[in-house]
């Protein structure tokens, strides 16, 4: 008899843990970029298993066009997008049906970089230097209000489209500095050229503080059932990681063994702090004074009311 009761139970174990595993809700999330450190959090829920734990197969997926994912999110071609807040802005107000569900980088990454050795020791002393860009409007945008904490504007520096090279013209001299680099990724670059940057934040130099990297999506599916267990495999993997670095790290190595180099093992560190404790937490204010900045730097028309692009999930 009781060799009968085990049987049917583990029979009974198998067939729920079946049935959990084959009723798993498919998402997919289109990331900003190739995967990196940055993607930490979704990495270690999908190794930690946490997404299963809350019944979702999540996909994540590397665009070939890093500025596609918004739209592609817009036309109802994916679930979940990982974007920029400051893209967000200038996305809803040119039309774009895209909502901010969570936040994985609560922090600015962008910063204005110099060498240290180089004859640039405050934001005063890029007047009449060349400063490489790599995305026009915003980049722009953050660099004259840097300026203008100094007395200077757009016009005492020259700008130069560098595109994605921003250690390399740094580090040859084409530049005398590059907006747009990210102190967790070109600072570690330099330094292990040895050629250490200086980095000059942001929202320490007249720029509002925002996030740097946030979970978008359609306006129309904010209510979907899955972003909350979504959201809070995403939060528990984000605890896991401030709790055990080492390890999840160790995990995300194994994940993307071709990730296993100086450069990612520095970023991994330097990243870590960023992240949202509280992922699917609003910050309402934060988001407002950003709104202003953009208008007031002319990069959007018209602020739109917060309800309309910023959600908190229930």
């Amino acid at each position: 008899m009781r060799v009968i009761r085990l049987f049917i139970a583990t029979y009974a174990a198998i067939f729920i843990g079946l049935s959990s595993a084959n009723s798993a809700e498919k998402l997919t999330v289109y990331l900003d970029w190739f995967v990196n450190p940055d993607h930490a959090p979704l990495v270690i829920a999908q190794t930690q298993g946490y997404f299963k734990e809350n019944g979702l197969e999540v996909e994540l997926i590397a665009p070939s066009d890093p500025s596609a994912p918004p739209r592609l999110i817009a036309a109802g071609q994916g679930d979940i997008a990982i974007s920029y807040q400051p893209q967000l802005h200038v996305q809803v107000a040119e039309g774009l049906p895209l909502t901010r569900i969570g936040t994985i980088a609560e922090t600015p990454l962008n910063a204005l970089v110099v060498l240290k050795d180089g004859p640039i020791k405050s934001i005063a002393d890029l007047k009449g230097k060349k400063v490489g860009f790599s995305v026009g409007g915003f980049e722009d945008a953050l660099l004259a209000a840097m300026l203008k904490q100094e007395g200077l504007s757009l016009s005492d520096v020259e700008l130069i489209n560098i595109n994605f090279s921003l250690s390399p013209s740094l580090i040859t001299g084409a530049v005398d500095a590059v907006i747009g680099a990210f102190r967790n990724f070109e600072l570690n670059q330099l330094d292990i050229e040895k050629r250490p940057g200086l980095a000059f934040y942001p929202e320490e130099n007249g720029v509002p503080v925002y996030d740097e990297l946030i979970y978008i999506a359609k306006n129309d599916r904010v209510n979907d059932p899955r972003f909350r267990p979504f959201m809070d495999a995403v939060e528990k993997a984000t605890l896991y990681l401030t709790n055990h670095p080492q390890d999840a790290l160790e995990q995300f190595i194994k994940a993307y063994p071709d990730l296993d180099n100086e450069l990612n093992r520095r970023a991994w560190v330097d990243t870590l702090p960023r992240f949202a404790k509280r992922p699917a937490a609003l910050d309402s204010n934060r988001y407002n004074r950003f709104a202003k900045f953009m208008k007031d730097s002319g990069l959007i028309k018209e602020i739109a009311p917060l309800e309309s692009y910023a959600v908190e999930l229930d």
